[in-house]
């Protein structure tokens, strides 16, 4: 096993060992780091809908969750109709802060075929 390979395992570990963050309700605020991070979106059942992570953008993942709250995200046009209120009924998310770019897309990879979301964006 690479060193790489080991330090990806560990940061999945940390991700699933993560507590999950239930999305706001409505007019109440998002509570997200403005880092870049990979994340999962839970449904309320605890199935895992979508793994993401934020490449871009100054708001990190804040920024990007509010993306998909405000229906601006391929999942959320895919899986919701475009409707990203419905995160607020009982969806959470979980994440953790990853600043090394190509670490962030390999746990991105590997926690997308650990955990097979419901969602993948293919484009």
């Amino acid at each position: 096993m690479t060193e790489e390979f080991e330090i990806i395992a560990k940061l999945f570990a940390n991700l699933e060992a993560a507590r999950a963050e239930p999305f706001p309700n409505q007019r109440k605020q998002l509570l997200a780091p403005t880092n870049k991070c990979v994340y999962v979106v839970i449904d309320p059942d605890g199935a895992v809908l979508h793994v993401g992570q934020t490449p871009r953008g100054k708001g990190g993942l804040y920024q990007r969750l509010r993306n998909h709250l405000q229906g601006q995200s391929s999942f959320v046009r895919a899986y919701f109709a475009g409707d990203g209120s419905q995160l607020r009924s009982g969806h959470s998310f979980k994440y953790i802060e990853v600043e090394d770019s190509r670490l962030r897309a390999l746990l991105e990879s590997y926690t997308v075929g650990r955990l097979g979301p419901a969602h993948l964006g293919v484009g």
